[in-house]
């Protein structure tokens, strides 16, 4: 049988690695135009397997605002990831405006991810939603991640910036 992992352990996993990318671009080591490449495909696709096989799964009563704010900060943090995306961090012109909007995805990314997900949700999840639930969502939100992440999410980011993501109705 195949492993399964807890989809709040998984998502937790991936807050970790959208932090380390940011610690390594705001560090200046490495290309920061590919670490931000990278950072932004990961970010992208947590996104989306949230917006379409997590948040949908989380809804209940007592979740659905927290669930509705949290699309509302995706839409944030894609906003800035587009207005990212148009700046070169090697071009001395951009790289100002680069660690500003860097700094300020930082901030955004870790209230969503460690304050609002991990502080408030996740232990509210733990107990609306059994081990064996958590297991199957885990294993299909990694499956839904590894074929997103494939596709250079990032390039779809701008054209999600309209409007927060649909969530069901209860």
């Amino acid at each position: 049988m195949k492993d399964m992992i807890d989809v709040l352990e998984l998502l937790t996993s991936q807050h970790d690695e959208v932090d380390q990318l940011i610690e390594q671009i705001e560090s200046g080591d490495g290309d920061r135009a590919a670490l931000f490449a990278d950072l932004a495909d990961k970010l992208a696709a947590h996104a989306t397997v949230e917006e379409k096989i997590f948040y949908p799964a989380a809804m209940e009563q007592q979740t659905s605002e927290m669930l509705h704010e949290a699309v509302e900060e995706h839409l944030a943090i894609k906003r800035l990831i587009a207005d990212l995306l148009e700046l070169d961090p090697r071009d001395l012109d951009d790289q100002d405006e680069f660690e500003a909007k860097i700094s300020l995805l930082k901030e955004q990314v870790s209230h969503h991810a460690r304050e609002e997900e991990e502080g408030k949700l996740f232990p509210l999840l733990r107990t609306l939603m059994s081990e064996d639930e958590r297991a199957a969502l885990g294993n299909e939100v990694m499956a839904m991640f590894e074929l997103v992440i494939e596709e250079e999410p990032r390039r779809q980011v701008p054209s999600e910036t309209a409007e927060a993501a649909p969530l069901p109705r209860l």
